[in-house]
């Protein structure tokens, strides 16, 4: 299942009332800020601006060993309980949106996941 998927099902899970709050921020923080956020920080935008505000600095910076630069890696922290109101209103208003808050993978992304799964099997 791909991460596009995955944060797609997670909003809807959340606004159904599936998965908990803190399921639902590790998910879209780790989409928003990791390495595949690119294409997707504008209709996550409005979610993330909740957990922003309820966790400054959700995301803690670390060096990375296996690469340079730095690693992305998610604060442990409780969401309050008087921003989930809210929360439930930003997640509503992106999963209502006409279109898919992540965009769907490109020509050349599928070209290249048909080309691996041929060379996997």
């Amino acid at each position: 299942m791909s991460s596009d998927s995955s944060v797609n099902d997670a909003l809807a899970d959340y606004a159904a009332g599936r998965i908990t709050t803190q399921q639902l921020v590790g998910v879209v923080a780790a989409a928003y800020y990791g390495d595949g956020g690119r294409g997707k920080r504008d209709g996550l935008k409005p979610v993330i601006d909740v957990i922003d505000r309820a966790h400054p600095g959700i995301v803690e910076l670390s060096a990375a060993s296996d690469k340079p630069g730095f690693s992305v890696r998610l604060a442990e922290r409780p969401f309050p309980k008087r921003l989930e109101a809210e929360l439930r209103q930003a997640v509503a208003a992106v999963v209502t949106l006409s279109a898919s808050p992540v965009p769907p993978p490109g020509l050349f992304t599928r070209i290249v996941r048909v080309i691996r799964r041929v060379f996997s099997a």
